[in-house]
């Protein structure tokens, strides 16, 4: 097992509404430099389609973050996984992020969004008593592959919906 830093910058403006938390960058992800980024993860075809928007680069995936008022980061500061497995069982001695300074920076965020239980279980371990609304929605991961990818693009609809008017 390999001690790991997040490395990645939240992808966050003054006006967020909405904080989305995955657990902790994939592999992949921390090689691009940017979230969701394995091929095969359907956080940006979902988005693209809740927003009809194309979502193609990191250029791209940050503008439709910041018109729609959404935030990305990750429950973990590091943690230890082992080499080459990015999924969410390896994950071990977590470090979590510091969502009190994060949400007082950003007034705004009404509502965060965890892409699965994992991300939710790890903010909760420090910050289960902040009040905001919070929903846990399916992974978007490979690895969760038992729902659907509509079913998956209703859920994640329906959260957004509810903030932002859509």
């Amino acid at each position: 097992m390999t001690l790991e830093q997040h490395t990645l910058k939240p992808v966050i403006f003054p006006d967020s509404k909405i904080l989305i938390l995955g657990s902790f960058p994939s592999i992949k992800s921390l090689e691009e430099g940017f979230y969701y980024a394995h091929p095969r993860n359907q956080f940006w075809p979902i988005l693209s389609q809740i927003f009809n928007e194309k979502a193609t680069t990191k250029e791209k995936k940050t503008a439709l973050c910041k018109k729609h008022h959404l935030a990305l980061f990750d429950s973990a500061k590091s943690l230890q996984r082992e080499k080459g497995n990015s999924s969410d069982t390896n994950l071990k001695n977590i470090e979590v992020n510091d969502f009190k300074t994060l949400l007082q920076k950003y007034p705004n965020i009404e509502l965060i969004l965890f892409t699965g239980k994992k991300a939710e279980q790890i903010f909760n371990k420090k910050y289960k008593y902040l009040p905001i609304k919070r929903v846990t929605l399916p992974s978007t991961s490979p690895a969760h592959a038992s729902m659907k990818f509509e079913e998956k693009l209703q859920r994640y609809k329906t959260a957004f919906e509810e903030i932002l008017s859509l």
